[in-house]
């Protein structure tokens, strides 16, 4: 059209400043070529487009949806978040075809490690997408991460088995979210299992969980159970592991770390229609892997101990099958003390298991020994191993070691006895040592004391602050003190003879073993 619409260009001026006598006498003030009128046209054209874009652009963001379909032209708020169903058997297709009716514009994404099989048969629309969260060589790196694929300003986690049939039970929660003060809000589903209330104390120091009944529901820290949830996206993808599974026992372990509580409204998501998991075989498959990513996750956590409801202990440590759960200690400060930790509670179970194992072999055979060190301190302090500790020291007179059969194998080499403990001559010394199993080599060390001039002494010394000489009247006699579960042999007065070997005050003021290392916070 560029081509067509040339103009010659105007060689007079404007025609209201030409002289009457050179305007001839066919030439109109008013009249206008077929060009010009056309270009004021253009440009008129533009203008009005220009000043509509400035005006749309100051308008706020809630006016510009108003309309007859205000829910269509702002869009949904809430993303749809699928992580929780088996590959091999599951209802993701009807759940998800659930909230499409309920709003066709619903964002969808099912997230899975890897590309699920048997295919999943998700709608092929836009707002339905699928998240693979393994890294693959083929796809950039963000394509690992769900939270690239959130767009709105809430998350609901839905698990395997909902359906949606209730028009506006996601905005209900949204809005319920807003009002109610807790971080987190969540809608039962009317399955077999539908979510209750619990109260959940998680203790990085000490690796443990505790669960319990909820005082104050229906707020809590932890559901148990079937559960819509919805939290803020940013909240979510701030986690540790938003998206670990379990997502469940996941995502409340981090919550009530942090503090946040869920509330449990008066709200109720149907159940699917053809439920997931409906034959035995399929159950069975779940429950088997279901407790091994459970236990993946505690140990990836950092959590070794769970307390349920009811008392009932779950460990997620070491075993005498597998290794100690700390390597080998550098300056007696083990790893985890620079971790904000202590004794992981199975190392703390293993000690106290080895240790009666240990005297009680040594009473059968008429060995005298007597709790030395940080042994000592700790049941002196609180009749246990001290929490930060890793191992146990008993003391042992250096002419009873014939009495004992395992010490005489120990000197002889290597011994493992019929209760799987290892008894060996150790490397570092003239000493002994019992070690938890073959793997895992949690231990206590008996250290062989002979008398000199009253004096008891050893022919091994290392670098500890109490590994000193003492005078033999502590040990004449021996007094019964409780330790680990079980009462066992301790000096006379073993207030002074721990003074003796750490100073002043020592039961009083705990400290870690190495304080030039690193100190216990809040001491002194």
């Amino acid at each position: 059209m560029r081509s067509q619409l040339r103009c010659p260009p105007l060689r007079c001026p404007p025609l209201s400043r030409c002289p009457a006598a050179q305007r001839g006498p066919d030439v109109s003030p008013m009249r206008l070529t077929r060009c010009q009128a056309a270009l004021a046209a253009a440009i008129t054209l533009n203008l009005l487009v220009l000043f509509y874009v400035s005006w749309l652009q100051h308008q706020p963001r809630a006016a510009r949806g108003r309309g007859p379909r205000r829910a269509a032209a702002t869009g949904p708020r809430v993303t749809v978040l699928v992580r929780e169903f088996e590959a091999f058997d599951n209802a993701v297709p009807e759940l998800v075809d659930s909230f499409l009716q309920q709003d066709p514009a619903q964002p969808v994404v099912v997230v899975a490690d890897t590309l699920p099989y048997p295919p999943l048969a998700l709608p092929r629309v836009p707002n339905v997408r699928l998240a693979l969260l393994q890294p693959a060589l083929d796809r950039p790196a963000a394509a690992a991460r769900p939270e690239t694929y959130v767009a709105t300003e809430f998350v609901a986690v839905v698990p395997d088995g909902t359906r949606a049939e209730t028009p506006g039970q996601l905005e209900r929660m949204v809005e319920a979210l807003r009002l109610g003060g807790a971080r987190l809000v969540a809608a039962p589903v009317a399955t077999a299992n539908p979510a209750r209330c619990l109260a959940l104390n998680v203790s990085l120091r000490e690796w443990t969980a505790r669960y319990g009944p909820a005082p104050a529901a229906p707020r809590c820290d932890a559901l148990d159970g079937d559960a819509v949830v919805l939290l803020r996206a940013r909240d979510l993808f701030n986690l540790s592991a938003p998206l670990a599974r379990p997502v469940g026992t996941s995502l409340f372990l981090q919550t009530a770390l942090r503090g946040w509580q869920v509330q449990l409204l008066p709200l109720r998501f149907a159940a699917a229609r053809q439920p997931p998991l409906a034959t035995a075989h399929a159950r069975w498959k779940a429950e088997r892997e279901g407790r091994a990513r459970r236990a993946a996750l505690l140990r990836a956590l950092g959590v070794r101990l769970v307390s349920w409801e009811g008392g009932r202990l779950e460990w997620f440590g070491c075993s005498k099958e597998t290794t100690r759960c700390f390597g080998t200690v550098v300056g007696d400060t083990p790893s985890y003390l620079y971790e904000g930790r202590w004794t992981p509670p199975c190392c703390l179970r293993a000690l106290r298991e080895t240790a009666r194992y240990v005297v009680g072999v040594l009473e059968a055979a008429g060995v005298r020994y007597w709790l030395e060190g940080g042994s000592l301190l700790g049941a002196a302090r609180h009749g246990d191993i001290i929490p930060w500790d890793y191992d146990v020291d008993l003391g042992i007179y250096l002419e009873d070691v014939g009495s004992c059969e395992q010490l005489r194998g120990a000197e002889a080499g290597s011994v493992v006895d019929e209760r799987g403990f290892v008894w060996e001559k150790a490397v570092e010394g003239d000493f002994f040592r019992v070690q938890y199993s073959e793997s895992n080599h949690l231990h206590v060390d008996l250290w062989p004391f002979y008398p000199r001039n009253g004096v008891m002494t050893k022919d091994t010394w290392l670098d500890h602050r109490q590994d000193v000489e003492f005078p033999e009247h502590f040990l004449q006699p021996l007094v019964p003190l409780s330790f680990a579960g079980f009462v066992a042999q301790a000096p006379n007065n073993y207030r002074r003879f721990l003074e003796l070997k750490f100073g002043p005050g020592v039961i009083e003021n705990p400290e870690y073993p190495n304080p030039a290392l690193l100190s216990l916070p809040g001491s002194s």
